[in-house]
């Protein structure tokens, strides 16, 4: 027999999970997930999950709770580990009682793993205490739509002689109802309120008025589900302490063209700066086969230097270092050197600090400080990529050095796109886009296709890494917005603040 973990994914932010259940997630067989839990967290789940939509929104249920309750107790009853991936708190206007009823009555061993709930994050991005010693000291959460039942059976009069703060979940489309019900049962018209839409997340929007007003404010907006309501005095914090609104990237979104997991730090940058990050890798890494890494490790021994020109580099000279059993002892006596300080970086992750890295990262510098630092008839293992320009290889070779060549890994277009992310690209293009290599350039356009490449750049800030890549914007006619002073995943971040940033322009 399996067990089912209920969990709350929070209000909307991936990061606000708990790390409870992102343990959960990661260990799961099957994950049966909502609408709004973030489709994001399950990359973390073992690529041998299977996940199942069952989301719902209102008039449209891909799977009834009767539904969604059996599929639980079958999964369980076939031994799997299954998590219910749920929006916000499963036990706040998430049905969660009704799925674990359903598991204790088959027998099923379950948890219940609680989340941020949508009221507490949307409050907490708007900077609105729903609770101040000084304005109020009581909070009620209601939901402002009917149940399958009939009313919800709110007893407005009550909460409207509360004087404390009144939070509605999933009463957009009821929001004239609810505040002409609070208005009936006493609540002064000029009580400041709140409706906060997508809250947490890059395109969180935010329309303040009164309890009078707020929902004609609302629909002028056109704000749509998912929506909180916050009534109250505290509700008239808002603008002051919004931090979020205030990140430098918030309302912006920028297109990253790299691999998978190459770019998941600069991801993280730029949502920390309040960006939505659209992930379109145009490029795939595959390793050379083992045969020919296991061929460039012979010539290791008589190696005086190894230099890694990429952290993929570095990944795939370690995975074949490990086939053969070996560990980076085998580089004992070498000296290492990087083009730059990500490679550097990837190298000390395995307990191997660079004895050089330029001060400029290109493969000129690198070049020029190679020979500054070895001698005539030294010997060089430069583990690089399929397509890395000649120009180090050579200039060691003029130089009087030996240069043996090992082809690592080859940078390829993907197979195929994801329909949908193009389609939104060029639907909406995003604020930004930010390329690494001349690779992702060329790609990117025979991916989106080149008129449609076009019109984006239109709307789009191209950001490149560095010249070579510039230059292969300009060589298809595309424009360069800025270039990246500095060329690494950080020059890439302050040139996307510097040009689209809130204090750019």
């Amino acid at each position: 027999m399996g067990k089912v973990y209920i969990v709350g994914s929070g209000p909307g932010d991936p990061r606000l999970i708990t790390l409870k259940a992102l343990d959960a997630i990661r260990k799961a067989d099957c994950i049966v997930y909502d609408r709004l839990a973030g489709q994001s967290l399950l990359s973390e789940a073992p690529p041998c999950a299977e996940c199942i939509y069952a989301g719902k929104r209102s008039g449209a249920h891909s799977m009834s709770q009767a539904d969604i309750n059996r599929l639980l107790v079958e999964k369980a009853c076939a031994g799997l580990c299954v998590v219910r991936l749920k929006g916000g708190d499963p036990l706040l206007f998430g049905r969660g009682a009704e799925e674990a009823d359903a598991l204790a009555e088959a027998g099923i061993d379950f948890e219940i793993i609680p989340g941020v709930t949508a009221a507490l994050g949307a409050a907490a991005y708007a900077g609105i205490p729903l609770t101040d010693r000084r304005e109020c000291s009581s909070v009620t959460f209601v939901t402002g739509r009917e149940g399958e039942g009939g009313s919800p059976g709110v007893n407005w009069k009550a909460l409207a002689q509360t004087r404390g703060t009144i939070v509605v979940y999933m009463g957009r489309s009821e929001l004239a109802d609810v505040s002409r019900e609070l208005a009936t049962a006493g609540l002064d018209a000029q009580t400041p309120a709140v409706v906060i839409e997508n809250a947490t997340l890059p395109g969180e929007r935010v329309v303040a008025g009164t309890l009078g007003d707020i929902a004609a404010k609302a629909d002028a907006a056109g704000l749509e589900p998912p929506c909180i309501t916050i009534i109250g005095a505290v509700a008239g914090k808002y603008p002051s302490l919004s931090w979020f609104e205030r990140l430098p990237l918030f309302g912006k979104s920028v297109c990253l063209t790299r691999p998978d997991g190459v770019q998941d730090a600069l991801a993280r940058a730029l949502e920390d700066l309040g960006a939505e990050v659209i992930r379109f890798p145009a490029i795939e890494i595959v390793p050379s086969p083992p045969e020919r890494l296991a061929e460039g490790l012979s010539s290791l021994p008589d190696a005086d230097w190894v230099v890694f020109t990429s952290g993929q580099g570095v990944e795939t000279f370690f995975d074949a270092l490990t086939r053969e059993g070996r560990d980076a002892r085998a580089l004992a006596g070498k000296r290492v050197a990087a083009v730059g300080p990500a490679t550097a970086e990837a190298l000390l992750a395995t307990g191997i600090k660079a004895d050089l890295v330029p001060a400029t990262f290109t493969g000129a510098a690198l070049l020029d400080e190679l020979l500054s630092a070895s001698e005539n008839g030294e010997e060089f293992l430069l583990w690089r990529a399929a397509a890395a320009r000649e120009e180090l290889a050579d200039g060691l070779r003029r130089a009087g050095r030996i240069v043996v060549e090992v082809v690592a890994y080859e940078a390829v277009r993907p197979a195929s796109v994801d329909a949908a992310l193009r389609e939104r690209l060029i639907s909406a293009p995003p604020s930004a886009i930010l390329f690494s290599s001349a690779s992702t350039v060329r790609n990117f356009v025979d991916l989106v296709g080149t008129a449609e490449a076009k019109a984006i750049s239109e709307t789009s800030k191209l950001i490149s890494i560095g010249p070579v890549t510039s230059a292969a914007l300009r060589e298809l006619g595309f424009p360069v917005h800025t270039e990246a002073a500095v060329h690494t995943s950080e020059g890439l971040l302050a040139a996307t603040v510097d040009i689209i940033g809130a204090r750019s322009g």
